[in-house]
């Protein structure tokens, strides 16, 4: 099996309602897609968002990154995974979520040339059903516990406030009646997208005491001292997002005491193997795994972020995908949420079928 065309396309999603977080408020989301077919007959996929904050990228980056690199892997097997990783490095340097992209989509080949899920390719399928986390993003009280209710209607036991937009105190309050709401027995955490100094992130952890079952990224990544300095604060752990880009990252934050776990994203890490390894090395360390995609992404990413959750060691800080925020999705069998759980489809590869159709619909031009 060798690859013949790699085809990126950028699109623009429309999300259900708009989400507020760390000052910013998106009410659609800029993403790549890549289609990739093989001599074969068959067609792969990959989807990651934009991220200038966390990654650097644009999606002009990403589609000018991707038309780079698809001369140099014209001819190749797509399941060479450790030789493709290797080539991008080596032609590129940096440029992660253009990297994710186009090994996604060699992921999703491999699995459909040899009918196994990612999740077997990556070694085993551990779970097939994950508890999805369900972000209170409004940044209005009112609105975050109504919303949750109707989450707990449903069967959600996993929350995560979006603070570090509104002042300290409210994010405080805020995060005080929502634990009142879903009560015990359910996982509720915080993130703030680095949107604290130091000095707020501290207030915020001793105001919330141990409301929180974690707290995401208070400062920012960079600041792996500062993080060490607010663990010290809190009587809940502290999790790392924007400051995780390497298993580096991940030895020097437990090393520290800066985070007692983690939000992993292909996009900062540089893929699936890449995720996966962080996933495995987490779980060595004994640090909580959170597995991830970006705000908004359709059932593409959302279904290899699940494969790679249901191939982790660990998964003790849920599952964070995110095609429930987008109003349309790219694919004819959306990954399914039961009862507050993603349930893992069947197929081959990602196991979803993409709407060919939708995506030129929803496609711009860049």
């Amino acid at each position: 099996m060798k690859i013949t065309e790699i085809t990126p396309i950028a699109v623009s999603l429309p999300m259900t309602r708009p989400l507020k977080m760390a000052g910013l408020v998106f009410d659609h989301s800029d993403n790549v897609l890549v289609r990739v077919t093989t001599d074969n007959g068959l067609v792969g996929w990959g989807e990651a968002s934009e991220s200038p904050t966390m990654t650097g990228e644009t999606v002009a980056s990403m589609m000018a990154a991707i038309r780079y690199l698809s001369p140099y892997f014209i001819g190749r097997d797509p399941s060479d995974f450790a030789e493709n990783l290797a080539l991008m490095d080596f032609r590129l340097y940096g440029n992660a979520s253009a990297k994710t992209v186009l090994e996604m989509s060699f992921f999703d080949l491999a699995g459909k040339a040899q009918q196994k899920s990612m999740a077997e390719l990556l070694g085993t399928v551990r779970r097939s059903r994950m508890p999805v986390l369900w972000m209170l993003a409004s940044g209005k009280l009112d609105e975050d516990l109504s919303d949750g209710q109707a989450k707990l209607d449903e069967g959600f036991k996993s929350f995560k406030i979006k603070v570090g937009t509104n002042p300290v105190a409210e994010d405080i309050e805020r995060a005080h009646h929502v634990r009142k709401l879903v009560n015990g027995g359910v996982q509720l955490s915080s993130d703030a997208n680095q949107g604290w100094t130091r000095e707020d992130a501290i207030t915020f952890v001793e105001g919330v005491g141990d409301t929180l079952d974690f707290i995401e990224q208070p400062i920012m990544g960079h600041d792996v001292e500062g993080m060490a300095d607010v663990q010290r604060h809190a009587s809940a752990p502290i999790g790392a997002d924007e400051g995780l880009h390497s298993v580096k990252d991940i030895r020097l934050h437990q090393e520290m005491g800066a985070a007692q776990g983690g939000s992993l994203k292909m996009i900062k890490l540089g893929g699936v193997t890449r995720a996966y390894e962080a996933a495995c090395l987490c779980d060595e360390l004994g640090m909580n795994v959170n597995m991830a995609g970006k705000v908004a992404e359709s059932s593409i990413s959302s279904a290899a972020v699940l494969q790679i959750s249901a191939a982790a060691p660990s998964l003790d800080w849920g599952l964070s995908i995110t095609k429930q925020y987008v109003a349309q999705d790219l694919v004819r069998n959306p990954i399914l949420v039961d009862k507050g759980e993603a349930v893992l489809p069947d197929g081959a590869g990602l196991g979803v079928d993409v709407d060919e159709d939708v995506v030129q619909q929803l496609a711009v031009t860049a």
